[in-house]
């Protein structure tokens, strides 16, 4: 199945870069893809709990989906992924 997330604090070429080797990390997810003008992040699962897990996975990285409350905590952490995403080799 495939879904897309629109996420928050999504800013750049960097924050795509960090999202997306992290959610390749994730078992039974394929297909991913980052649109950083709209924010959304699109994935390929194999069942709802895949979905759930990115969902939470984008949250841990600072990119929590529109569903969900936007902390100061993650605003702080999606730039150091971003960063992080910057200055990791391609």
């Amino acid at each position: 199945m495939k879904t897309a997330i629109i996420v928050q604090n999504l800013k750049c070429g960097g924050c795509a870069k960090t999202i997306t080797s992290k959610l390749w990390e994730v078992r039974n997810i394929s297909d991913v893809a980052v649109d950083v003008e709209s924010a959304v992040v699109s994935i390929v699962y194999e069942n709802m709990n895949d979905a759930l897990t990115v969902k939470n996975k984008l949250k841990s990285l600072g990119y929590p989906s529109i569903d969900r409350k936007n902390s100061m905590a993650a605003k702080a952490i999606s730039f150091v992924s971003c960063a992080t995403g910057k200055l990791s080799k391609s």
